[in-house]
């Protein structure tokens, strides 16, 4: 079986996408999207590229996903089936750039400092 490989991140999450011809199954570590994500918000993150490219229900996702939240696991595996879409199909590439979907996050958490209480919040001063 022919798959097409994807790699989406965002934050620390990893979501390695095996995109295939088939009837629109999307699994994500073993389980059915829908059972991994229950609300409804992350589910439409995970179908938007299919959406917006009219491919739902011709292609079946495998994703393996790690790290990080929900959150930051249903936008890497949006990345991931965005990409994976444009390697099959090199034209859906400016209709998923126009609603940000092939837009590599980069925002990531910010270190906690030596001396600081977080990344930048520091404790009470003191005058006296």
């Amino acid at each position: 079986m022919a798959y097409t490989i994807a790699t989406g991140r965002r934050k620390t999450s990893i979501a390695r996408v095996y995109l295939s011809p088939g009837v629109g199954n999307i699994i994500v570590n073993g389980r059915e999207y829908q059972e991994y994500f229950p609300t409804k918000i992350k589910q439409f993150l995970i179908e938007q590229p299919m959406n917006m490219t009219q491919t739902t229900g011709q292609f079946d996702v495998k994703v393996n996903v790690k790290g990080g939240g929900i959150t930051g696991q249903a936008e890497a595996i949006r990345l991931g089936i965005a990409r994976a879409l444009v390697e099959l199909n090199p034209e859906a590439k400016p209709i998923l750039k126009e609603r940000d979907l092939m837009t590599r996050d980069p925002r990531m958490v910010e270190r906690k400092k030596f001396g600081k209480k977080k990344a930048r919040k520091s404790f009470q001063f003191s005058k006296r």
